[in-house]
């Protein structure tokens, strides 16, 4: 009995002390949206912070565009598909045309395969940025999460403290006075140490940051400069077999020929 006793006692301290922190902490924040409440400000940290919020929104942006151009490669490599076999089937049916409309096969299906192979590239470069923006560095805003709520906490128990360091000292209000002292030492370090972690963790955060972004930019910069190359290279070869076929038509092109 003793002991359910205590833990029961133990109990309801907890939800004591956790109702008074929560109660203080409220205050602090609608004093601060106020504008009346003292906030610690970390010069440092803050703009750092700044920054992090920035890059998440912009990484975020650049991913939904990047999974944007996906789709639509992919949608279009898969018409360029169906439109060279629409020209090999006309190719074969038109003996006339067998020459004309086999080379735009030939073309649209090679556009069809390098599209792919463009969009395998955008697709890697998209779930590598999901993972940076929706997983590295939303597990470093837990920790700012974590920060912000003990310089709340921080704060709440600077500002009692600072109410009665200005009030009268006497034989009742000393003991508050030297409860404060300690509750606060115990915020003060607690935040410290958070403040400290978090620190920590933008350093590595934007270290991580750097070496991911320039691989998957290199890479995904070399996919596309290999699509462009290996298009015009088909346009060349293409211009070369045409005017075998028929010199007067490789001789202009498809701007002039309009």
């Amino acid at each position: 009995m003793p002991g359910n006793k205590n833990l029961a006692v133990e109990k309801l301290d907890k939800v004591c002390r956790w109702s008074i922190t929560t109660y203080k902490c409220t205050r602090q924040v609608l004093s601060e949206k106020m504008g009346r409440g003292s906030r610690t400000v970390d010069l440092d940290l803050e703009p750092r912070l700044e920054v992090l919020s920035d890059d998440r929104q912009r990484y975020s942006h650049v991913t939904k565009l990047a999974q944007t151009l996906a789709n639509q490669l992919a949608q279009m490599s898969l018409t360029q598909k169906s439109l060279g076999d629409a020209f090999a089937d006309l190719s074969l049916k038109t003996p006339k045309l067998h020459a004309e409309f086999g080379l735009n096969a030939d073309t649209q299906k090679f556009l069809s395969r390098t599209g792919e192979t463009l969009v395998e590239a955008v697709n890697s470069f998209t779930a590598n940025m999901n993972t940076l923006v929706n997983k590295t560095i939303e597990d470093t805003m837990i920790n700012v999460k974590q920060y912000e709520t003990a310089r709340i906490e921080y704060d709440a128990y600077r500002c009692d403290l600072e109410e009665l360091n200005m009030g009268p000292r006497d034989a009742s209000t000393l003991p508050k006075l030297e409860q404060s002292q300690k509750t606060f030492q115990v915020q003060r370090d607690k935040y410290l140490k958070t403040r400290n972690d978090l620190s920590t963790k933008l350093k590595l955060l934007e270290e991580n940051k750097v070496k991911v972004l320039h691989n998957q930019l290199w890479l995904l910069h070399s996919a596309v400069s290999s699509y462009s190359s290996s298009c015009q290279h088909r346009v060349e070869e293409n211009r070369k077999r045409v005017s075998l076929l028929d010199p007067s038509v490789a001789s202009l092109s498809w701007l002039e020929d309009s």
